[in-house]
């Protein structure tokens, strides 16, 4: 769905379980025919899985790829388990990543985007050996004709640019997504938009409220109903010069098809109106 503004709206798969018949009536609603594409059912073995999407006449504007090890349920479970951190598992997850790279190369898919991890700057060692990684990766990912693009999340935007400017590779880039600012405590996003927007390839539309306790995640919420600040933070982005796509993400709630609407809604009017 291309509009005057920033550029393509787009819808994460996974929102939906990657159903292509939900998304198709999707597509047929509202006209968004881009989408974020998990690789994860491809990389555990249903052949042919992107090819159907593609065969369905959607725009993949990017590929994701998911851990086994990821435990979400606490700040400190995902901090322990997250990304490309954990050594016990890095040969299995280089594999992975490896063959999603492969993947999105053969599709015809210009970025690829994952979860990279905590990323500590306390421990210099620790930083050392996740740039490393990554920079391995994004060797691999330039062989390919691919971006790798970080997701936000449990960084400031100082700490992901400091790491960013370290690994210092036109292969590694950032998934902007301003509500796993929120969930995550690190900040604001439209702060981070300013001083990570250089790096700044795909966006994830996700709103959310701060955690009432330190420690605990804050809650998502539907697009344009929390903290997010929805208008001046897609204003920050034309500014900074974006124009790629805003691919809407609904993990939570009972009704995550009509949050993804009312999402697309509020993202039509804003273009138009800013156009005008």
């Amino acid at each position: 769905m291309n509009c005057s503004g920033i550029g393509p709206i787009g819808v994460c798969g996974w929102s939906v379980n990657n159903d292509l018949d939900l998304l198709g009536r999707l597509r047929d609603k509202t006209g968004v025919d881009r989408i974020h594409l998990s690789l994860n059912p491809a990389l555990d073995g249903q052949a042919g899985y992107a090819e159907r999407f593609l065969n369905a006449g959607w725009t993949i504007s990017a590929t994701m790829v998911g851990f086994a090890q990821e435990d979400y349920t606490t700040l400190d479970t995902i901090k322990r388990t997250g990304g490309i951190v954990p050594e016990d598992v890095w040969p299995q997850n280089k594999n992975r990543v490896l063959k999603a790279i492969q993947l999105t190369q053969q599709i015809g898919v210009p970025y690829l985007e994952f979860h990279f991890g905590f990323i500590d700057t306390a421990d210099r060692t620790a930083f050392a050996r996740l740039a490393e990684k990554a920079k391995e990766l994004a060797d691999a990912a330039a062989d390919h004709d691919v971006v790798l693009l970080m997701e936000t999340g449990q960084e400031t935007a100082a700490t992901l640019r400091t790491f960013i400017e370290a690994v210092n590779h036109p292969a590694l880039a950032v998934n902007f997504d301003p509500g796993n600012m929120i969930l995550y405590g690190q900040g604001d996003p439209v702060e981070a938009v300013r001083m990570l927007g250089r790096w700044i390839r795909h966006v994830h539309i996700k709103d959310a409220l701060p955690a009432s306790k330190a420690g605990q995640w804050g809650s998502e919420v539907p697009w344009a109903t929390g903290c997010v600040n929805a208008d001046v933070f897609l204003t920050a982005l034309v500014k900074g010069g974006y124009h790629g796509a805003l691919s809407i993400e609904r993990e939570a709630g009972a009704n995550r098809l009509g949050d993804i609407e009312s999402a697309i809604g509020h993202l039509s009017s804003w273009r138009h109106s800013d156009a005008g």
